[in-house]
């Protein structure tokens, strides 16, 4: 018998999270947690973002199953990216740090993240005229070392003349990707950027616009997954491999969920692609969360050996749920 329960959190966080879409100071959700009757406990984490395409109904059901999935992974006794059907070697994942809006001073972010171990630096782009960006991202790569490379998100903020002016701009800088340059973006156009330009163009939240024609003639390199907005674990790893079948690169990206979600996120990453750079590096941005989060050494997420999910509780008494109502 398992009994069920919601459990509403508030995360502040450190500094507000930016992006073409908006700014969020304030993080709000609620765990699903389901106890066996055995004594043990599936978790699973509801955080809702419907300017990314994340409502309430699919993060309800992310958080449903990822708990039903925690339970099922820890009674066989496997993490659960293994249960997913992944290597049990893979103990860790690069990921990319997240540095936020580009600025005339991300050139400090940018060191510390290097010092840190991170060589893949996110930043976003498209808050600011293209003008600007381009100028601070010129000076911004003087600044970094060999072998950083950047990894930018516009979050859709450009029409077509701007996006590939953008993209020219950046065809000599150390830029890994760009995510999301077009904020209508079609089959045609996406296409023609990424003929014109040297590095990945990669599509997140516009995939379901774009229909299903997007795997049959990729017109990008690259797919940007958030389980939270496909409803669930299993549906995110069946876009993953119909994504890789087509010759488009993987990266699993957290929707700034808390430490739950996150570490979900982590163990799809590790059976979906582990040998991608993921965007799970987003825990620090909390000033409290709902749990310990996965540990990041050296520019890598250490995946927890425990069975399930690995997630350990704060408690009802920890800031992240006192301050949720």
């Amino acid at each position: 018998m398992t009994t069920a329960a919601w459990l509403p959190y508030a995360l502040p966080l450190c500094q507000p999270w930016q992006s073409g879409r908006g700014s969020i100071a304030l993080r709000r959700g609620r765990l699903r947690r389901l106890d066996h009757e055995d004594g043990t406990a599936g978790w699973g984490d509801c955080a809702p973002l419907p300017a990314f395409g994340i409502d309430a109904a699919r993060a309800t059901a992310f958080a449903e199953e990822s708990a039903h999935l925690d339970l099922a992974a820890r009674h066989a006794g496997k993490p659960l990216a293994v249960w997913l059907g992944g290597d049990p070697a893979i103990t860790a994942l690069a990921v990319n740090a997240h540095i936020g809006p580009l600025t005339a001073d991300s050139a400090s972010a940018a060191a510390a993240a290097w010092a840190a171990g991170f060589t893949v630096l996110k930043l976003k782009v498209g808050i600011a005229p293209v003008a600007d960006d381009i100028a601070r991202l010129h000076t911004l790569s003087a600044a970094l070392p060999d072998g950083c490379r950047l990894r930018l998100d516009a979050n859709g903020a450009w029409d077509m003349i701007d996006a590939a002016r953008f993209l020219a701009a950046c065809r000599e800088l150390p830029v890994e990707a760009c995510e999301e340059p077009l904020r209508a973006p079609d089959l045609r156009s996406l296409t023609h950027l990424q003929a014109a330009t040297p590095f990945a163009l990669a599509v997140d939240e516009s995939l379901v616009a774009l229909g299903d024609d997007f795997f049959r003639h990729p017109p990008v390199r690259r797919l940007v997954i958030k389980p939270a907005r496909l409803g669930g674990l299993w549906a995110a790893l069946s876009l993953a491999r119909q994504a890789r079948a087509a010759g488009i690169e993987i990266v699993i990206s957290s929707a700034l969920e808390s430490s739950c979600g996150l570490l979900a996120s982590a163990h799809l990453a590790a059976a979906a692609a582990p040998e991608a750079v993921h965007g799970l590096a987003t825990a620090a941005w909390f000033a409290c969360d709902t749990g310990e989060p996965p540990r990041i050494e050296r520019g890598r997420l250490l995946l927890p050996p425990d069975a399930g999910l690995g997630f350990r509780w704060a408690g009802a008494r920890a800031p992240a749920f006192t301050g949720a109502n």
